[in-house]
């Protein structure tokens, strides 16, 4: 038999595996990597490391802010955020003429 167009033999998408939401093991393993990002930010490339922690935490939450967060990827949402914002900060500075911030 011979499937034509709009006519398949499967029943579900291949997709649907794809599309699930991130939970157990996943999640607690991109929280802990946001976490590891943030605090390495604190002393190098934070500019690069706090939105990675960001990113991290992000979607280790579900990509959602309601319902129950995991600790470790809020963790690395805030410090990922004053990582950045640091980062921002000090680049501005040292931008300035004069060249030093302090």
């Amino acid at each position: 038999m011979m499937a034509g167009f709009g006519h398949t033999t499967r029943k579900h998408p291949r997709s649907r595996s794809r599309t699930r939401s991130r939970s157990g093991p996943d999640s607690a393993t991109l929280g802990i990597i946001g976490v590891i990002c943030a605090v390495a930010g604190f002393f190098v490339l934070g500019i690069i490391l706090g939105p990675a922690a960001i990113v991290c935490g992000w979607l280790a939450m579900g990509r959602r802010w309601n319902g129950a967060r995991p600790v470790p990827a809020l963790i690395a949402l805030v410090l990922g955020v004053i990582d950045t914002v640091l980062a921002v900060v000090w680049m501005a500075g040292s931008a300035a003429p004069g060249g030093m911030m302090f």
